[in-house]
């Protein structure tokens, strides 16, 4: 079978990032097909639900990023072969996805209407979130979120947190995660600090 192919923007962060990552730390072959944000009009058209990622798996195409994610993370030896740790990984990427639809829900505004709904996002639902990702950690040990190890939980989770604290977020405070869930700053560090992680972004440097 040839080797699956990732089509995603061509820039670090969002959804397809985490999958990069995955398929990067468990070396496992993947073209990685990236395209300027200029061409999403008519990529969008050729994907089963007019969104991407998608993943080109021999004749099939497949898309749902965390479904990408998941199957990317086996190969990788990144998700759970434990039951229960497979569900506390899935339950903590569907929690982050959430995040994600609900940031996106606020691209498109302008002027006021985007500044309420980012101060909304900010005082009230980010915060929620980030309280209630920093409770899953805690419980789980505190350095990963499930099967005391990387998994692909922690590289999304890597990937969320980083853009809620690129400061490119208009309205959104670069310090929300230090203020709202200290503990998840201080594992964002952690975990970006990992050295194949580190490396990838070394390799991506200038591209």
């Amino acid at each position: 079978m040839s080797i699956p192919k990732l089509s995603y923007f061509d820039f670090s962060g969002g959804r397809g990032e985490p999958i990069r990552l995955a398929f990067h730390l468990g070396g496992v072959a993947f073209e990685d097909d990236r395209f300027a944000p200029a061409a999403f009009a008519e990529i969008r058209k050729t994907t089963p639900l007019n969104q991407v990622p998608v993943l080109h798996v021999g004749d099939s195409v497949v898309t749902q990023n965390n479904a990408i994610l998941v199957y990317a993370g086996k190969l990788a030896g990144l998700y759970p072969q434990d039951s229960l740790q497979a569900l506390f990984c899935d339950e903590v990427l569907n929690g982050l996805e959430d995040i994600n639809v609900k940031i996106g829900a606020t691209f498109g505004l302008k002027g006021d209407e985007l500044r309420q709904a980012r101060a909304n996002l900010a005082t009230e639902v980010l915060p929620r979130y980030l309280r209630w990702l920093a409770g899953r950690l805690e419980s789980r040990g505190g350095a990963y979120f499930a099967d005391q190890r990387l998994t692909i939980a922690d590289l999304k989770a890597l990937v969320i947190l980083r853009w809620i604290s690129s400061g490119k977020l208009d309205h959104i405070p670069a310090d929300l995660v230090a203020t709202a869930a200290p503990s998840l700053a201080a594992y964002m560090d952690r975990i970006g600090a990992t050295p194949g992680i580190v490396q990838y972004y070394a390799a991506r440097a200038g591209k």
